[in-house]
């Protein structure tokens, strides 16, 4: 608990301000329609900082959609924690292509807004790690728990094993917020049956060492306890999904 208020204390530092890495690289910097949704506003469909082309691979995808964290603000685009499981993927023969559907800024509705160009494809899995943002902006649990269940819903319908990364609320809301707002990722987790990575920055929070300067972002070594605590979760559910769907 201690790890994860420690965290929460740093997103509230640095919520109010704009962050040097935004001002130092435009295009890993939040689009104006990213922005909006951040701030509560009605969803506006955003693209990724950096959209990847459509693919013409015949491969099956695992699709992240998340925000700076998955985008890898401040790192190298290589060493963005969906980059890494890329790597691990290909080390274990599991024959998938990740694509980084992350967006600087983006909460819980500006994901549920670009669902459809996340889902692009022929996705097996979806990683949803959204959330940070949300808590960052006092919005309600229960606006989040209706957005994660709706990006989730859909995903399920189109026969796409969802992974959900919990993530936690700063304290300056108050104890009952952050207990709400913790209680909302296992709540869907068991509802919908999908896996849980109880806490996307588990190891990495709260430890300067692994995180830049602004206490929030991880460095390239913060990013691979990142792609460590998913991959626990992902490794077997893409060794079930590789077969070709029936």
């Amino acid at each position: 608990m201690k790890l994860r208020l420690a965290l929460a204390l740093a997103l509230a530092t640095a919520a109010c301000a704009p962050r040097a890495d935004d001002r130092e690289d435009p295009a890993r910097a939040p689009s104006r329609d990213a922005r909006a949704s951040a701030t509560g506003s009605a969803p506006v469909a955003a693209a990724p900082a950096t959209a990847p082309a459509t693919s013409t691979a015949s491969r099956p995808r695992i699709a992240v959609l998340g925000d700076s964290l998955t985008a890898g603000l401040g790192v190298a685009k290589t060493a963005a924690f969906p980059a890494l499981l890329q790597a691990r993927l290909d080390s274990a023969g599991l024959d998938f292509e990740v694509v980084n559907a992350g967006v600087s800024g983006d909460t819980s509705a500006g994901g549920l807004a670009r669902l459809d160009w996340a889902l692009d494809g022929d996705v097996r899995i979806l990683i949803v790690a959204l959330g940070g943002n949300d808590g960052l902006r006092g919005l309600p649990a229960e606006e989040l728990q209706g957005n994660l269940a709706q990006i989730i819903e859909r995903a399920q319908a189109r026969g796409i094993t969802v992974v959900l990364a919990g993530m936690e609320a700063p304290p300056n809301y108050g104890r009952d917020y952050i207990v709400s707002f913790h209680k909302v990722y296992p709540a869907l987790a068991s509802k919908y049956s999908v896996a849980l990575v109880p806490f996307l920055l588990q190891g990495v929070a709260g430890d300067e060492t692994l995180n830049q300067r602004d206490g929030i972002h991880p460095t390239a070594a913060g990013a691979r306890i990142v792609a460590d605590n998913v991959w626990a979760i992902l490794k077997p559910i893409a060794e079930a999904r590789r077969r070709p769907k029936t």
